[in-house]
C-alpha cells in the first residue's frame, strides 16, 4: 500500500512538474510573440522545454514567421517599385507635355513664318504621338497583369509567324542602316500558344533591338526536345551586368541619355506576355557587350 502511494506521488510530481515546465514554456513563447509582433525583436521562438508537440507548434509557428516576412518583404518591394513606376511615367508623360505646351505657345503668340509654324505644329504632333504611345503602352500593361487577360491557345508555325514579322521591320531596319542576320530552321516548328501575344513578344523584342543596337541584330529561332526558343541578340555597348536584373521593369532605361526612343514599357509587356503564356524570357550579357535576349516555351517530347 505504501509502495503504491510512493509511486502515485512519483507520477503526481512528474506530471506537476511536466505541467509547470510547460506552463512556463507558454509563457516565455507568448512573451518571445509579443515582442516580434511589436517590433523589439526579430528573433524567432527557441525552447528551453522540449515537448515533442510543443516543439512541432514552435516550429509551424516559425514558418509562419518567415512567410509573414517575405509577405512584408515583397510588399515593401511592390510598394516602392509601384512608386517608382509613378515617378517615371510622370517623368515620361511630363516632359513631352512641357514641350507641347512651350510650342503650342509659340504658335499663338509668335509671328511666325509659314516654314517655323509648320515645323512647331510637327513637332507638338510628334509629342502627343509619343504621349498617346505612352498611355496606350501603359493601358495594356495593367490589362494584360489583370488575372483574368484572357489567351487563347492555337497552333502556331512560328516559322512563318518570325518572317512575318521581321517583314513588318523592313524599312526600320534601314532606317537604322542594320541588316538582320536570321536563322530559321527548314523543319516545320509548332507552337501552341495565343498567336497575338507571341507576335507582340517578338515585335517588342526586335523592336528593341532595332532602337537600341550599335550593330547588327541576330535573330534565331530555335527547337530542342523540351523547348521552342526565339533568340534575338544585338551589340549593345551602353548596357552593363547592373542593368541586366532591371530590364524588364516598367520604364528602365539601360541607356539614360536616349530620350524619345519609347516608353520603357515594351519590354514589360513582354515579360507579362510570357508569364501569363507559362514561358520564360530572360536577358543574358556577353563579354563582348552583345545582348541576349531569349524567349522560351517549354514543350514536350
Amino acid at each position: 500500500m505504501v509502495y503504491i502511494t510512493i509511486i502515485s506521488i512519483i507520477v503526481a510530481v512528474f506530471f506537476l512538474t511536466r505541467f509547470y515546465l510547460l506552463k512556463r514554456e507558454i509563457k516565455r513563447a507568448y512573451k518571445q510573440l509579443f515582442e516580434l509582433n511589436n517590433r523589439k525583436t526579430e528573433k524567432k521562438l527557441d525552447l528551453v522545454f522540449f515537448d515533442k508537440d510543443f516543439e512541432q507548434l514552435a516550429i509551424e509557428i516559425n514558418a509562419q514567421i518567415d512567410l509573414t516576412k517575405q509577405a512584408n518583404a515583397e510588399k515593401q518591394r511592390k510598394e516602392n517599385e509601384l512608386k517608382q513606376a509613378i515617378a517615371n511615367i510622370s517623368h515620361d508623360i511630363r516632359t513631352p507635355l512641357t514641350s507641347i505646351l512651350g510650342y503650342i505657345q509659340f504658335l499663338e503668340y509668335g509671328e511666325l513664318s509659314q516654314e517655323e509654324k509648320r515645323e512647331y505644329t510637327a513637332i507638338v504632333k510628334s509629342g502627343a504621338l509619343r504621349l498617346k504611345v505612352l498611355l496606350e503602352d501603359f493601358f495594356e500593361l495593367s490589362i494584360i497583369e489583370s488575372a483574368d487577360y484572357p489567351l487563347k491557345n492555337e497552333k502556331i508555325k512560328m516559322n512563318n509567324l518570325v518572317l512575318e514579322i521581321l517583314v513588318g521591320f523592313y524599312e526600320q531596319f534601314n532606317q537604322e542602316n542594320l541588316e538582320p542576320v536570321i536563322h530559321i530552321p527548314d523543319e516545320e516548328i509548332i507552337l501552341i500558344a495565343d498567336p497575338s501575344a507571341v507576335k507582340r513578344v517578338i515585335e517588342n523584342l526586335v523592336l528593341n533591338a532595332i532602337k537600341h543596337s550599335n550593330g547588327n541584330v541576330v535573330i534565331r529561332l530555335k527547337k530542342s526536345l523540351s523547348a521552342i526558343q526565339v533568340i534575338i541578340s544585338n551589340s549593345a555597348n551602353q548596357i552593363s551586368e547592373h542593368d541586366l536584373k532591371y530590364l524588364f521593369d516598367r520604364f528602365y532605361k539601360a541607356d539614360k541619355t536616349r530620350t524619345g526612343k519609347g516608353t520603357g514599357l515594351g519590354l514589360s509587356i513582354a515579360k507579362s506576355l510570357m508569364v501569363k503564356m507559362g514561358g520564360d524570357l530572360h536577358a543574358e550579357l556577353q563579354q563582348d557587350n552583345k545582348l541576349i535576349m531569349i524567349c522560351e516555351w517549354k514543350v514536350g517530347y
